[in-house]
């Protein structure tokens, strides 16, 4: 059963807060596959794991119906309150138990998410409830950031990958399959026409406050914060003081951009 994470309505709130919606080429890698895959008609699109709905929101302009999974009620309430689409949809559910007919589906998709998984499970459910035809993409954004800003960008990705360090021993074991760039996940589709894109490179633009609120909401920082949180808390401060000594500012709403590759894996089913 995919693992219950960020349950609580603190860290529903950070995530809808902090965590961006898939990068603009990122969306392009999937979209531009399924024009590839002539996926047509293009009714029914499953975020699996959509957390706060960032991604989820990102398909209603693509399909007829979009529908937001998640084990979390926590999250699904966070995503319910924020504005949406009258086409898109929540429901609290597991990614090994999609409340989907068979042969339903014409896209599935999941987004930071997948390592969470059953994936022997969850391949099951998405081989059953796709359409013939139907696509999949699960993607994830690596472990290798950058911060840029002025003439300091290799100083901040510096303090920035220190901070990241730290946090990585608090990481799940599941985490060590974003590390791997989704090559058992890869593996794991269950379909004959699939690939793997892993470079897929955007910036994304942020204040200092929003790059500490991201490391909030990273699953290995809330573990530390179960452990230590006076330390962990420290931590996150120390890192916010080195960013704008280093920047020579004094406020936290100073815009930077973060530099982000991500990883997607695609398949679809044959007839």
């Amino acid at each position: 059963m995919a693992v219950h994470l960020l349950d609580t309505q603190y860290n529903a709130d950070s995530y809808q807060k902090y965590r961006f919606s898939p990068s603009e080429n990122l969306q392009s890698v999937i979209f531009s596959y399924l024009e590839e895959k002539k996926v047509n008609p293009i009714r029914l699109a499953v975020d699996v794991g959509c957390g706060s709905g960032q991604s989820t929101r990102v398909l209603a302009a693509h399909f007829e119906k979009v529908v937001g999974t998640d084990i979390s009620e926590a999250q699904i309430e966070a995503a319910k309150q924020a504005a949406s689409f009258p086409n898109v949809s929540y429901h609290v559910c597991p990614a090994e138990e999609l409340p989907f007919e068979d042969g339903s589906v014409d896209f599935i998709t999941a987004f930071t998410a997948a390592h969470w998984f059953d994936m022997p499970r969850f391949m099951k459910e998405v081989d059953r409830v796709l359409r013939p035809h139907g696509c999949v993409a699960l993607s994830t954004y690596t472990t290798d950031f950058s911060m840029h800003y002025k003439d300091c960008s290799e100083r901040l990705t510096e303090i920035f990958t220190e901070t990241r360090d730290l946090l990585l021993e608090y990481a799940d074991e599941k985490v060590k399959l974003v590390f791997a760039e989704y090559k058992e996940v890869f593996e794991s589709v269950p379909f004959q026409d699939k690939r793997r894109v892993t470079q897929i490179l955007d910036k994304i633009p942020m204040s200092v406050s929003g790059v500490i609120g991201l490391f909030q909401s990273f699953s290995m920082y809330q573990a530390f914060l179960r452990s230590d949180p006076e330390v962990a808390k420290s931590l996150l401060q120390k890192t916010e003081q080195r960013f704008l000594d280093t920047m020579g500012v004094c406020s936290n709403e100073t815009q930077v951009e973060i530099g982000i590759r991500s990883v997607s894996v695609l398949g679809c089913k044959g007839p």
